[in-house]
């Protein structure tokens, strides 16, 4: 009796999914017209803020009963598919694969893209810098344990500017190859990661060697290899590297989240709802950080970010890296930037970009 009723429905679904297919080929063929008319132009194949419009509107428009979040996940991989019509954007990340950075790459630009994973931030940023890739991704900030100190201080040195930002949740697992803590002696992470989990591990495993890896990902493959090791790391790490999980979401913040930046040689324009990452260092005069900012409030400009960085030049003197509200060429933030220039003893404006979605 129930398959009387499936078998209409299922009907519906099966001429619903043929439009739906005729539709993503309409939208694909029309992407690769665009990709022509870039090409003619040398104009970048991802355009951050014309993804940003877009994933925006759909959400906007969406009426249910699919989430909204849903919804933008779908039209990402969608534009990331017609994108690859272009061409495959590559994607430098800390690696190996398995990594949280690794998942920023596919929730920024889909999995239509060629990932490249390296050893280490910088070689993230070399890659970038050398062309080798199109884009970085790299870890900025955690919400446990604060800043990413090698991310900010390959920002001050690069050329490159930040085209993107993307917050994901960050849930760590202790994995091992058998499933279990037995005859484990170390437990391996990115220090980031053991610091998350500190608490946990204090109480759980207070006498188990703790060793600090270059990432998680790195973690999960050496308990993939070594049965007396186990691995802090993402589940996906975990799948990927077959391992058993011990105990999931074992950071000690259930809110844990870790902001990306993607940088490369783009400068995206005005999406209508960016901000704008800035470097500024002050003379070492009373009331000069106070003076410095007070162009932000003249101009009616927002601040989001606040972070200082010593300047690591055998003074007790410091970079502040500042997030601020709009787009570098909309004209209060232009004239607020223009002031903070004059006020500064260093300025760098790191990129105006869209706001994480």
């Amino acid at each position: 009796m129930s398959d009387d009723k499936l078998k209409p429905l299922r009907e519906q679904i099966d001429a619903i999914d043929a439009q739906i297919l005729d539709l993503l080929n309409q939208r694909a063929r029309v992407a690769q017209q665009v990709g022509h008319v870039k090409a003619e132009t040398n104009a970048p194949v991802f355009r951050p803020e014309r993804e940003a419009q877009v994933l925006g509107s759909v959400a906007a428009r969406n009426p249910g009963p699919l989430h909204s979040g849903d919804v933008r996940t779908i039209f990402r991989e969608i534009m990331s598919a017609c994108r690859a019509l272009e061409r495959r954007v590559t994607v430098a990340y800390l690696g190996p694969v398995g990594t949280f950075s690794e998942q920023a790459v596919y929730q920024q630009f889909g999995h239509a893209v060629e990932g490249m994973p390296c050893a280490s931030i910088d070689e993230v940023f070399r890659a970038a810098e050398a062309g080798t890739a199109d884009f970085g991704v790299v870890p900025v900030e955690n919400s446990s344990e604060g800043a990413i100190n090698r991310t900010l201080d390959l920002l001050l040195q690069t050329t490159l500017s930040i085209s993107g930002e993307l917050s994901i949740p960050v849930h760590h697992s202790l994995m091992t190859k058998s499933g279990s803590m037995d005859g484990i002696k170390r437990i391996c992470a990115h220090s980031q990661a053991l610091a998350q989990c500190q608490v946990w591990l204090n109480q759980h495993y207070p006498n188990i060697e703790r060793q600090a890896v270059a990432s998680n990902g790195e973690a999960a493959r050496i308990a993939s290899d070594d049965p007396t090791a186990a691995a802090i790391a993402g589940e996906i790490a975990g799948q990927k590297y077959n391992l058993g999980v011990v105990q999931a979401h074992v950071q000690d913040d259930p809110h844990n989240r870790t902001r990306f930046a993607v940088v490369g040689r783009m400068q995206p324009t005005p999406s209508g709802k960016d901000q704008t990452s800035l470097v500024l260092a002050v003379p070492n005069r009373a009331g000069a950080v106070h003076n410095l900012l007070a162009p932000l409030a003249e101009h009616g400009v927002s601040m989001t970010r606040f972070e200082s960085r010593p300047a690591r030049i055998g003074t007790w003197e410091y970079y502040f890296y500042v997030d601020v509200e709009g787009h570098a060429r909309e004209e209060h933030v232009a004239k607020a930037l223009a002031a903070l220039k004059q006020n500064a003893a260093f300025f760098k404006v790191l990129g105006s970009y869209p706001f994480s979605q």
